[in-house]
């Protein structure tokens, strides 16, 4: 896909930010985010106008919401075949749905990975732990870090886990990427 074209350029970027924000969204909500954080707030308030309409045809199961899910893969969906359409390819439906899912492996795992970046980065400050920056990333990370911080304790009060995490779901998601080669 050319990103010289300025409008596959638009159409990428506003849509992949978007894309984000709904995979966040979703992600926060199976982590247990506080609601009320001015982050989940802002992500809440963006993706709302979508998502509100589509609960109503999407009902959750159990605790996973249907329909924020639907609405993530829908747009990547939509993205790949306005790309796709701009820069004159044929569209295959199992290649799209094939790149679509790959998109979205690819997306989660780059969301755990900043977050633990920027979680590391933030620790050399010691940030407010009751910042809403700092409780959110803890609440998206804890999830990976705790079965970590268990076989991975700290050296001379250094916690490694984190280093771990990092270099662990980024061999994860290129083991799991490499398997789209396959198909």
């Amino acid at each position: 896909m050319s990103h010289e074209n300025p409008f596959i350029f638009l159409i990428d970027t506003i849509f992949s930010i978007y894309i984000a924000i709904m995979l966040l969204r979703f992600i926060l909500q199976q982590a247990g985010a506080d609601f009320y954080n001015p982050i989940s707030q802002f992500v809440v308030k963006l993706t709302k106008p979508l998502v509100s309409p589509a609960r109503r045809l999407i009902p959750s199961v159990g605790k996973i919401d249907a329909a924020t899910l639907v609405l993530v893969v829908a747009l990547m969906l939509v993205k790949l075949v306005l790309i796709l359409s701009i820069a004159g390819y044929q569209l295959d439906i199992m290649q799209l749905l094939i790149k679509g899912l790959h998109d979205l492996v690819s997306l989660s795992f780059d969301i755990f990975i900043v977050a633990l970046f920027i979680q590391a980065i933030l620790s050399w400050v010691n940030p407010d732990p009751r910042h809403p920056v700092t409780s959110i990333l803890h609440t998206l990370t804890l999830p990976v870090l705790r079965p970590i911080r268990k076989y991975v304790p700290p050296i001379s009060g250094i916690d490694l886990s984190t280093l771990v995490a990092l270099i662990g779901l980024m061999f994860i998601k290129r083991l799991v990427l490499s398997l789209f080669q396959l198909f």
